[in-house]
């Protein structure tokens, strides 16, 4: 999945009888900050999201999968507006690791006392 958001939409008057109604949005991904990353694409919008919108795209087969976009000539859809993206730190989550490492060494030699 792709974390993006909505920077614009894409107006096609003549396309695939297959994409008839589908509503065509482009998408910047970004990093879990919102920072822009990488590239643009366009992606069939499954739940009536908005410019400005923080949302989650599935690319390729699975993006046929909603009930939207099934049977339909998509590579790319929007498939949930994201609320909030909570993510720790590297260094917190490495400190948080050696900590647990620590405790579980501590309890295996006194395993190993008894």
């Amino acid at each position: 999945m792709i974390l993006g958001k909505v920077t614009g939409e894409v107006w096609a008057t003549v396309k695939d009888p297959k994409l008839e109604g589908a509503r065509l949005l482009v998408v910047q991904q970004t990093d879990v900050e919102g920072k822009p990353q990488g590239g643009f694409l366009v992606a069939v919008d499954s739940l009536n999201a908005g410019v400005g919108d923080a949302v989650l795209v599935a690319q390729g087969s699975s993006a046929r999968q909603t009930d939207r976009t099934q049977n339909r000539p998509v590579d790319a859809v929007i498939m949930a507006i994201v609320d909030r993206v909570d993510v720790q730190k590297i260094d917190d989550l490495d400190r948080d690791y050696r900590e647990r490492s620590k405790r579980i060494d501590g309890m295996l030699a006194k395993q190993k006392e008894t």
